[in-house]
């Protein structure tokens, strides 16, 4: 018997009326589902009979439930996603940028103590969100190790996981997560994964603005996954041609149109 195939969700900011978003570029307002959106995704999820879980969780490969995970460290972890979840009686690992704590629109110490307090999962999202490829060894070390050790001061327990900024990552990243003590990577390649998956480079799928009800069910049943993949693979030796900036650039100017 084959283990199950476990789907790891990429969610991000959710918007709130009246309250400024933490970026307003197209390409990051794509990833910015409502707050209704996202209360009917994890409804739909309930209603399928599947449960939201950690990656802590998902790790036992033991059940066909969704891994729950959000990037960044909005505000909107803490006082928009985390009462849904709990509604529900679901789990969820938020991906913290340590740098961005105590801005405008990110959680506060307190508010991330808070989240882990809730008995969420925290992991880390890097200290300041750069491309990890871009980075020599002093940066991956700062971005990587320097933040998971700032993460574990705030909350007072360990960051076990990693994800991986923009989806940017080299194999000289996956050797300084696993050396700082990571157990896991996610990244943002879109599989499931399984038991026998890398554990440095697990799969999540980004869901994005708009997406249908039809659309998030085959989703999160890991069917055309493929598809999803392959224009992941297309991107990505696109960006290997490039390079990371004028990629971003070239996108910035297809989105506005």
């Amino acid at each position: 018997m084959t283990s199950p195939r476990t789907v790891f969700l990429m969610y991000h900011e959710l918007e709130l009326p009246q309250r400024p978003l933490c970026q307003s570029d197209p390409g990051y307002v794509r990833y910015i589902l409502s707050l209704d959106e996202f209360a009917a995704q994890m409804q739909q999820l309930s209603e399928q009979g599947l449960r939201g879980i950690s990656v802590s969780e998902a790790l036992s490969f033991s059940t066909p439930d969704i891994a729950i995970t959000f990037d960044d460290g909005c505000e909107t972890d803490l006082i928009s996603a985390a009462p849904i979840l709990k509604q529900h009686s679901f789990g969820a690992t938020f991906f913290v940028v340590s740098g961005f704590i105590g801005r405008r629109g990110f959680l506060s110490q307190a508010q991330l103590r808070e989240l882990a307090g809730l008995g969420f999962e925290i992991g880390c999202h890097s200290m300041t969100h750069p491309y990890l490829s871009d980075l020599d060894e002093a940066g991956l070390q700062r971005e990587i190790a320097g933040a998971k050790i700032a993460l574990e001061q705030m909350i007072g327990k360990p960051v076990q996981h990693f994800s991986c900024p923009g989806g940017r990552y080299d194999s000289r990243a996956m050797r300084v997560a696993k050396n700082a003590g990571f157990s896991t990577v996610s990244t943002s390649v879109p599989r499931a994964n399984t038991i026998s998956t890398d554990r440095l480079s697990l799969g999540r799928v980004a869901i994005t603005r708009g997406m249908a009800a039809e659309d998030f069910r085959r989703t999160c049943s890991a069917q055309s996954l493929w598809k999803l993949h392959a224009q992941s693979e297309l991107r990505n030796s696109v960006k290997r041609i490039l390079g990371n900036s004028l990629y971003d650039r070239l996108r910035a100017s297809l989105l506005k149109n």
